[in-house]
């Protein structure tokens, strides 16, 4: 059964795999934006990349401008890097608009058996933890795998800006997948 668990080293080799399927494109929730993934393939590189995701859950963590406190998440299962997951502790005007709290990706090969739904569902009680009383999610208005996930999950529709689908959930009353 897959998990939600903190970044960690020992998923190096199965990240990686997990990562050149995206094939270059944006990975939601991945935190890898500053990180080349060649780069990455070195034993000490992806170490420190695992201590800045979760450094970044610190408040006092320097970040880039317009940039917020984020935990960073792992869907996994076994020893299989499945796909990644954000929570962003706070809005800016980028996140309020098309951001939203929280993102995900979940690798392609992994796709389609509901790991995305299970994650987010695993998710919306650590973001009431975080005292998120309302948690923001979007999506691309074409997405529809992403859209049902976020309606199976007790999302409710706001509204569309910049092509970006905005929905609330309350995390304290957010349905089970």
């Amino acid at each position: 059964m897959p998990l939600l668990i903190a970044p960690d080293v020992s998923y190096h080799s199965s990240w990686l795999e997990g990562s050149a399927e995206f094939e270059g494109a944006h990975r939601d929730g991945a935190g890898a934006e500053d990180w080349d993934l060649q780069e990455l393939s070195d034993a000490g590189t992806f170490r420190r990349f695992v201590q800045a995701l979760l450094d970044d859950a610190l408040p006092e963590s320097p970040r880039k401008p317009g940039y917020v406190p984020c935990t960073y998440l792992w869907i996994v299962e076994g020893d299989s890097f499945l796909g990644s997951l954000a929570i962003r502790h706070e809005l800016n005007d980028f996140l309020l608009n098309e951001g939203g709290h929280i993102g995900y990706s979940v690798r392609p090969s992994a796709r389609r058996r509901g790991h995305a739904a299970k994650a987010l569902a695993a998710a919306l009680p650590l973001a009431r933890d975080l005292g998120i009383p309302r948690v923001l999610l979007t999506c691309d208005e074409e997405n529809a795998a992403s859209r049902a996930t976020i309606e199976r999950n007790g999302g409710a529709y706001e509204d569309t800006r910049n092509g970006k689908r905005r929905y609330w959930i309350d995390p304290a009353s957010a349905a089970a997948p």
